[in-house]
């Protein structure tokens, strides 16, 4: 069941999206907190986005609503995306609020092949972590969704 343009995840609505996100298309995930303004500016960029890539799966996680599901993941700024593929995390990282940077992104991420985004994950210290910690399907599925 694909979803459409981009959610917000709420408690009743996980299993869905869990759903929605165990097949094959991307991720794009948006880390931000509700207080903050900049993240309010950027959910516009985000919804924009979604509309542009109906193939890919947008999903909005306040990480305070729902810190039972990113846990300890390291969020040092607002807003941090998350790009994955299958189970390959290809970006985590806070991003300027800039459509243009997002967009850039996004392409350069999905641009690449499947052996591409493994080579990738594999390069360094950091993005192997990624796959360890940072796996939105994984997080999904241990906060019992």
């Amino acid at each position: 069941m694909p979803l459409m343009h981009s959610h917000t995840l709420d408690s009743e609505n996980r299993g869905t999206i869990a759903q929605a996100l165990a097949g094959p298309d991307w991720i794009v995930a948006c880390l931000c907190a509700g207080w903050c303004g900049t993240c309010a500016t950027y959910r516009a960029v985000f919804e924009e986005m979604a509309v542009r890539h109906p193939d890919k799966h947008f999903v909005w996680i306040d990480i305070e609503d729902q810190a039972d599901v990113v846990g300890d993941l390291d969020v040092d700024n607002f807003p941090t995306l998350l790009i994955q593929r299958h189970d390959v995390v290809a970006f985590f990282g806070t991003m300027l609020p800039d459509p243009a940077l997002a967009e850039r992104l996004l392409q350069a991420q999905t641009a690449q092949s499947d052996e591409q985004l493994a080579a990738q994950a594999r390069s360094s210290e950091q993005r192997r972590l990624w796959q360890e910690q940072c796996n939105l399907r994984t997080l999904l599925k241990n906060a019992g969704s």
